[in-house]
């Protein structure tokens, strides 16, 4: 048995802790990780490997994308392999319209089982009503042609160049 925690990435303190059997594929929590924050769970969504600082991994996507079939996908992945520790991290986006980004973490491993898991043993605060805009934001590149004054040549600058004469 698995104690996950899910966290919202917003302002406001959105979490929930959900209890689910260890041999649950990524699709099955995808599903109740969904109808936990209240979302049908009828949107695309995908969950990605991440690191100790969540730095965004490989897509494990909703469904094989891979021409030949031999792609993953939530369906193929179970948890206890996908996540085999404790503190073992996924970033789980849903409704890629709106990007609901959540950060999935393994609190608890347990070999207890129980008959009624899934099971939410806590929740906390509310999901708003609009999924938070996303910014991203790339890091600035040196792009190999030098500052911007380095426009000038022989023939002068181009904004000195008067079009008008010819």
């Amino acid at each position: 048995m698995y104690k996950i925690r899910v966290i919202l990435d917003t302002k406001e303190d959105v979490i929930r802790t959900i209890l689910v059997d260890n041999k649950l594929n990524l699709e099955e929590l995808h599903l109740t990780i969904a109808k936990s924050f209240g979302f049908g769970g009828q949107e695309m969504a995908s969950f990605y490997r991440t690191d100790d600082e969540w730095n965004q991994g490989e897509e494990i996507p909703l469904f094989n994308m891979a021409e030949a079939g031999e792609g993953i996908s939530m369906q193929s992945c179970i948890l206890d392999e996908t996540l085999p520790e404790e503190n073992n991290k996924l970033i789980y986006v849903y409704d890629f319209l709106n990007m609901w980004t959540f950060y999935v973490e393994v609190i608890e491993v347990s070999s207890e089982t129980k008959e009624d898991l899934p099971q939410i043993i806590l929740t906390v605060g509310e999901i708003p009503n609009e999924a938070p805009e996303k910014e991203f934001v790339a890091d600035k590149l040196e792009d190999g042609f030098g500052d911007d004054g380095d426009i000038d040549d022989e023939y002068g600058h181009f904004d000195d160049f008067d079009y008008n004469e010819y």
